[in-house]
Protein backbone atom coordinates (compact mmCIF):
# COMPACT_ATOMS: atom_id res chain seq x y z
CA UNK A 1 0.00 0.00 0.00
CA UNK A 2 2.87 2.39 0.70
CA UNK A 3 3.61 2.35 -3.04
CA UNK A 4 0.46 4.44 -3.47
CA UNK A 5 1.76 7.22 -1.20
CA UNK A 6 3.94 9.91 -2.73
CA UNK A 7 5.95 12.56 -0.88
CA UNK A 8 5.96 15.91 -2.70
CA UNK A 9 8.53 18.65 -1.98
CA UNK A 10 7.65 22.07 -3.41
CA UNK A 11 10.37 24.50 -4.55
CA UNK A 12 13.07 23.08 -2.27
CA UNK A 13 15.91 25.57 -1.85
CA UNK A 14 18.64 23.40 -0.31
CA UNK A 15 19.52 20.18 -2.17
CA UNK A 16 20.74 18.61 1.07
CA UNK A 17 17.16 18.64 2.31
CA UNK A 18 16.11 16.59 -0.71
CA UNK A 19 18.70 13.94 0.11
CA UNK A 20 17.80 13.91 3.80
CA UNK A 21 14.10 13.59 2.93
CA UNK A 22 14.88 10.64 0.63
CA UNK A 23 16.78 8.97 3.47
CA UNK A 24 13.88 9.59 5.87
CA UNK A 25 11.46 8.06 3.37
CA UNK A 26 13.50 4.95 2.69
CA UNK A 27 13.98 4.15 6.37
CA UNK A 28 10.18 4.09 6.70
CA UNK A 29 9.48 2.09 3.54
CA UNK A 30 8.36 4.87 1.20
CA UNK A 31 10.01 5.30 -2.18
CA UNK A 32 7.93 7.70 -4.28
CA UNK A 33 9.43 11.19 -4.20
CA UNK A 34 8.22 14.06 -6.40
CA UNK A 35 10.10 17.37 -6.62
CA UNK A 36 8.28 20.49 -7.79
CA UNK A 37 10.68 23.00 -9.37
CA UNK A 38 13.65 22.40 -7.02
CA UNK A 39 16.13 25.27 -7.04
CA UNK A 40 19.15 22.99 -7.45
CA UNK A 41 18.85 19.35 -8.45
CA UNK A 42 20.49 16.92 -9.24
CA UNK A 43 23.15 17.69 -6.68
CA UNK A 44 26.17 16.01 -5.11
CA UNK A 45 24.99 17.34 -1.75
CA UNK A 46 21.61 15.65 -2.16
CA UNK A 47 23.29 12.34 -2.93
CA UNK A 48 25.61 12.67 0.07
CA UNK A 49 22.77 13.47 2.47
CA UNK A 50 20.70 10.55 1.12
CA UNK A 51 23.22 8.19 2.78
CA UNK A 52 22.32 5.15 0.71
CA UNK A 53 18.83 6.14 -0.41
CA UNK A 54 20.20 6.73 -3.92
CA UNK A 55 17.44 4.61 -5.45
CA UNK A 56 14.78 6.99 -4.08
CA UNK A 57 16.62 9.93 -5.65
CA UNK A 58 17.19 8.09 -8.92
CA UNK A 59 13.49 7.42 -9.44
CA UNK A 60 12.28 10.81 -8.13
CA UNK A 61 9.96 12.69 -10.47
CA UNK A 62 10.85 16.30 -11.25
CA UNK A 63 7.91 18.43 -12.38
CA UNK A 64 7.26 22.09 -12.98
CA UNK A 65 4.05 22.59 -11.02
CA UNK A 66 2.06 21.24 -8.10
CA UNK A 67 -0.77 20.33 -10.47
CA UNK A 68 1.62 17.99 -12.31
CA UNK A 69 2.80 16.50 -9.02
CA UNK A 70 -0.77 15.74 -7.91
CA UNK A 71 -2.03 14.31 -11.20
CA UNK A 72 -3.85 11.05 -10.50
CA UNK A 73 -4.08 11.64 -6.75
CA UNK A 74 -7.32 11.04 -4.85
CA UNK A 75 -6.31 12.28 -1.38
CA UNK A 76 -3.89 15.15 -0.73
CA UNK A 77 -2.40 16.40 2.55
CA UNK A 78 -0.52 19.69 2.86
CA UNK A 79 2.02 20.06 5.67
CA UNK A 80 2.10 23.51 7.26
CA UNK A 81 3.43 24.96 10.50
CA UNK A 82 1.38 28.16 10.14
CA UNK A 83 -2.28 28.59 11.02
CA UNK A 84 -4.39 30.11 8.23
CA UNK A 85 -6.90 32.93 8.29
CA UNK A 86 -9.57 30.72 6.75
CA UNK A 87 -10.56 27.57 8.60
CA UNK A 88 -9.25 24.43 6.92
CA UNK A 89 -9.72 20.74 7.77
CA UNK A 90 -6.70 19.99 9.92
CA UNK A 91 -5.14 16.79 11.26
CA UNK A 92 -1.97 15.99 13.17
CA UNK A 93 0.72 13.69 11.79
CA UNK A 94 -0.79 10.56 13.36
CA UNK A 95 -4.28 11.19 12.02
CA UNK A 96 -2.80 12.06 8.62
CA UNK A 97 -0.97 8.74 8.55
CA UNK A 98 -4.07 6.75 9.47
CA UNK A 99 -6.12 8.41 6.74
CA UNK A 100 -3.32 8.07 4.18
CA UNK A 101 -2.74 4.37 4.86
CA UNK A 102 -6.44 3.57 4.78
CA UNK A 103 -6.92 5.40 1.48
CA UNK A 104 -3.76 3.96 -0.08
CA UNK A 105 -5.30 0.48 -0.20
CA UNK A 106 -7.19 1.58 -3.31
CA UNK A 107 -6.22 5.21 -4.01
CA UNK A 108 -3.27 7.44 -4.81
CA UNK A 109 -2.24 9.65 -1.88
CA UNK A 110 0.10 12.67 -1.76
CA UNK A 111 1.66 14.38 1.26
CA UNK A 112 2.96 17.79 0.24
CA UNK A 113 5.70 19.81 1.96
CA UNK A 114 6.35 23.47 1.11
CA UNK A 115 9.32 25.78 0.94
CA UNK A 116 11.87 25.79 3.74
CA UNK A 117 11.23 29.44 4.64
CA UNK A 118 7.58 30.03 3.84
CA UNK A 119 5.87 26.65 3.45
CA UNK A 120 2.87 26.25 1.16
CA UNK A 121 0.88 29.17 -0.20
CA UNK A 122 -2.86 29.41 0.37
CA UNK A 123 -3.43 28.62 -3.31
CA UNK A 124 -1.37 25.44 -2.93
CA UNK A 125 -3.25 24.46 0.21
CA UNK A 126 -6.51 24.79 -1.73
CA UNK A 127 -5.43 21.72 -3.66
CA UNK A 128 -5.22 19.72 -0.42
CA UNK A 129 -8.01 17.93 1.40
CA UNK A 130 -6.34 18.34 4.79
CA UNK A 131 -3.73 20.58 6.39
CA UNK A 132 -1.22 18.53 8.42
CA UNK A 133 0.21 20.18 11.52
CA UNK A 134 3.00 18.79 13.70
CA UNK A 135 2.29 20.14 17.21
CA UNK A 136 5.83 21.18 18.07
CA UNK A 137 6.99 23.29 21.02
CA UNK A 138 5.23 26.66 20.51
CA UNK A 139 8.31 28.44 21.86
CA UNK A 140 10.54 26.81 19.25
CA UNK A 141 8.39 25.35 16.48
CA UNK A 142 10.90 25.61 13.63
CA UNK A 143 11.28 22.15 12.09
CA UNK A 144 13.60 21.31 9.21
CA UNK A 145 11.69 20.01 6.19
CA UNK A 146 13.54 16.67 6.20
CA UNK A 147 12.77 16.28 9.91
CA UNK A 148 9.09 16.97 9.17
CA UNK A 149 9.18 14.31 6.45
CA UNK A 150 10.73 11.90 8.97
CA UNK A 151 8.01 12.54 11.57
CA UNK A 152 5.16 12.01 9.13
CA UNK A 153 6.67 9.02 7.33
CA UNK A 154 7.31 7.35 10.70
CA UNK A 155 3.63 7.76 11.53
CA UNK A 156 2.73 6.38 8.10
CA UNK A 157 4.86 3.29 8.72
CA UNK A 158 3.32 2.71 12.15
CA UNK A 159 -0.20 3.13 10.77
CA UNK A 160 0.62 0.69 7.98
CA UNK A 161 1.96 -1.93 10.39
CA UNK A 162 -1.15 -1.63 12.56
CA UNK A 163 -3.49 -1.79 9.57
CA UNK A 164 -2.05 -4.90 7.91
CA UNK A 165 -3.93 -7.55 9.94
CA UNK A 166 -7.23 -5.72 9.50
CA UNK A 167 -7.03 -5.30 5.72
CA UNK A 168 -9.86 -7.16 3.98
CA UNK A 169 -10.80 -6.71 0.36
CA UNK A 170 -14.53 -7.36 0.91
CA UNK A 171 -17.02 -8.40 -1.73
CA UNK A 172 -18.14 -5.04 -3.12
CA UNK A 173 -15.98 -3.35 -5.72
CA UNK A 174 -15.37 0.26 -4.56
CA UNK A 175 -16.01 3.14 -6.94
CA UNK A 176 -12.73 5.03 -7.60
CA UNK A 177 -12.52 8.59 -6.35
CA UNK A 178 -12.05 11.57 -8.63
CA UNK A 179 -8.39 12.50 -8.99
CA UNK A 180 -6.85 15.85 -8.10
CA UNK A 181 -6.58 16.90 -11.75
CA UNK A 182 -10.21 15.93 -12.40
CA UNK A 183 -11.26 17.97 -9.37
CA UNK A 184 -9.42 21.00 -10.75
CA UNK A 185 -11.48 20.63 -13.95
CA UNK A 186 -14.61 20.36 -11.82
CA UNK A 187 -13.77 23.53 -9.84
CA UNK A 188 -13.19 25.49 -13.05
CA UNK A 189 -16.52 24.22 -14.42
CA UNK A 190 -18.31 24.98 -11.14
CA UNK A 191 -16.96 28.52 -10.96
CA UNK A 192 -17.87 29.27 -14.57
CA UNK A 193 -21.37 27.93 -13.92
CA UNK A 194 -22.03 30.09 -10.85
CA UNK A 195 -20.96 33.08 -12.96
CA UNK A 196 -23.13 32.04 -15.92
CA UNK A 197 -26.27 31.63 -13.80
CA UNK A 198 -25.69 34.98 -12.09
CA UNK A 199 -25.08 33.59 -8.62
CA UNK A 200 -21.86 35.52 -8.17
CA UNK A 201 -20.31 38.71 -9.48
CA UNK A 202 -16.89 37.62 -10.82
CA UNK A 203 -15.50 41.03 -9.90
CA UNK A 204 -16.41 40.47 -6.22
CA UNK A 205 -15.88 36.78 -5.54
CA UNK A 206 -15.07 37.22 -1.84
CA UNK A 207 -14.36 33.80 -0.32
CA UNK A 208 -16.95 31.82 -2.28
CA UNK A 209 -14.49 29.97 -4.53
CA UNK A 210 -12.41 28.85 -1.56
CA UNK A 211 -15.47 27.80 0.44
CA UNK A 212 -16.76 25.75 -2.50
CA UNK A 213 -13.41 23.97 -2.65
CA UNK A 214 -13.60 23.20 1.06
CA UNK A 215 -17.11 21.80 0.66
CA UNK A 216 -16.24 19.37 -2.11
CA UNK A 217 -12.82 18.51 -0.67
CA UNK A 218 -14.63 17.28 2.44
CA UNK A 219 -17.01 15.25 0.29
CA UNK A 220 -14.23 13.54 -1.72
CA UNK A 221 -16.28 12.79 -4.83
CA UNK A 222 -16.14 9.38 -6.42
CA UNK A 223 -16.20 9.01 -10.23
CA UNK A 224 -19.97 8.55 -10.38
CA UNK A 225 -20.61 11.63 -8.23
CA UNK A 226 -18.05 13.61 -10.24
CA UNK A 227 -19.73 12.74 -13.56
CA UNK A 228 -23.19 13.43 -12.13
CA UNK A 229 -22.22 16.91 -10.90
CA UNK A 230 -20.47 17.77 -14.16
CA UNK A 231 -23.68 16.81 -15.95
CA UNK A 232 -25.77 19.01 -13.63
CA UNK A 233 -23.43 21.96 -14.21
CA UNK A 234 -23.59 21.50 -17.98
CA UNK A 235 -27.40 21.35 -17.84
CA UNK A 236 -27.55 24.52 -15.72
CA UNK A 237 -25.30 26.34 -18.19
CA UNK A 238 -27.46 25.25 -21.13
CA UNK A 239 -30.50 26.89 -19.54
CA UNK A 240 -28.91 30.35 -19.56
CA UNK A 241 -27.38 30.28 -23.05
Amino acid sequence: MLNNIRIVLVCTTHPGNIGAAARAMKTMGLTRLTLVAPEKYPSVEATARASGADDVLAQARIVGSLDEALAGCHLVFGASARQRTIAWPQVDARACAALAVSASATEEVAIVFGREQSGLTNDELERCHYLVHIPANPDFSSLNIAAAVQVITYEVRMANLQAQPAMDGGDEEPVPLATADEMEQFYEHLWQTVIDIGFVDPAKPRLLARRLRRLFNRSRLDKNEFNMLRGILAAAQSQVK
